[in-house]
């Protein structure tokens, strides 16, 4: 049977697949010719990321196909339910890249609290010549220890914010779709663990009591953070949001910003991928990244496992 992983896969989720008998192709192909490749090569198994679409169209011009995989956690580009009537296989990777999320999450917190983004911006420009200056400007930094980090959404991801949150000795208040108590468990070195219960209260509140905040939910037919939002929430606020494009309402975020009351924001994804908005993309109170937080070697690894062991698991009595 052959495998088409069309955003790529990790070396070791190839020589999984391999070793189990299956041919892997790892060819980019180009979405208009998509349809073409898979019916010419007769591909049994579609394995995407976020780039490929996998549409109704696709889906009922390639009778081939038995698997479609996604590498990552949110399947917004598939057509999931209609791909499932039509009695394929529809898999994705919701826990492999989870720490990896997290950990840019605070990438973007502890360079917020201190302007690294914005430093790294001037300090080649001028650091030789205004080195005082930049200084000055950037010696206000406040911790993040001691102060109340709130996720909205404690799903996979949001646990594993949490859990480094509380490491680095934040409050945590999170809001999910149950109000209620969360139980997280830190391990630590000689299996040592620790369970910590989290409050989980209404989105409405979280906003109030909260120094810092972070977002974990799927993609929404509308934003979730707005103006009526961000009135709400405590002067100086810092938002981070690594989850989908449009959960925040970018224009409200700018004009917060610039009043101050948002002191700063990290953005992994955004309302017009893959050409963001220049304004804010030119925001020097936005840290920016392009779209990478489950862009790790680590993830990709295990993402390729994963999607690997059911593939395998799958077609175990079909290949041929």
């Amino acid at each position: 049977m052959k495998i088409l992983a069309n955003d790529g896969i990790s070396q070791s989720g190839v020589k999984a697949l391999e070793k189990a008998g299956f041919e892997v192709i790892t060819t980019k192909v180009a979405q208009e010719q998509l349809t073409n490749f898979i019916n010419e090569e007769k591909i049994n198994v579609l394995l995407v990321r976020s780039a490929t679409q996998v549409r109704k169209e696709l889906i009922d011009a390639c009778p081939s196909l038995k698997v479609i995989g996604r590498g990552g956690v949110g399947m917004d580009n598939i057509d999931v339910s209609y791909a499932r009537s039509k009695k394929l296989k529809v898999i994705n990777t919701p826990a492999a890249s989870s720490g990896s999320v997290a950990e840019l999450v605070f990438g973007h917190l502890f360079g917020g609290v201190r302007y690294l983004h914005d430093s790294n911006r001037n300090m080649p420009l001028s650091g030789d010549s205004h080195f005082k200056d930049l200084k000055k400007n950037y010696s206000a930094g406040t911790e993040l220890r001691g102060k109340t980090l709130g996720i909205i959404g404690l799903g996979r991801i949001g646990k594993e914010v949490a859990k480094i949150a509380l490491g680095v000795g934040m409050k945590v208040i999170a809001s999910d779709d149950h109000v209620g108590e969360v139980a997280i468990t830190l391990s630590f070195y000689n299996e040592q663990m620790v369970t910590i219960p989290i409050k989980t209260e209404p989105v409405s509140e979280l906003i109030k009591h909260s120094d810092f905040i972070t977002i974990h939910v799927p993609a929404q037919s509308r934003a979730i953070i707005g103006r009526k939002e961000i009135e709400q929430m405590k002067d100086g606020v810092g938002i981070i949001n690594t989850s989908r494009g449009g959960l925040i309402n970018e224009d409200a975020l700018l004009e917060a910003l610039e009043k101050g009351k948002v002191s700063f924001a990290g953005l992994d994804v955004y309302d017009h991928e893959p050409e963001p908005a220049l304004k804010v993309l030119m925001n020097e109170r936005i840290s920016l990244t392009p779209h990478i937080g489950a862009a790790t070697l680590e993830a990709q690894d295990r993402i390729g496992i994963e999607l690997a062991e059911q593939i395998i698991e799958i077609l175990k009595e079909e290949k041929v």
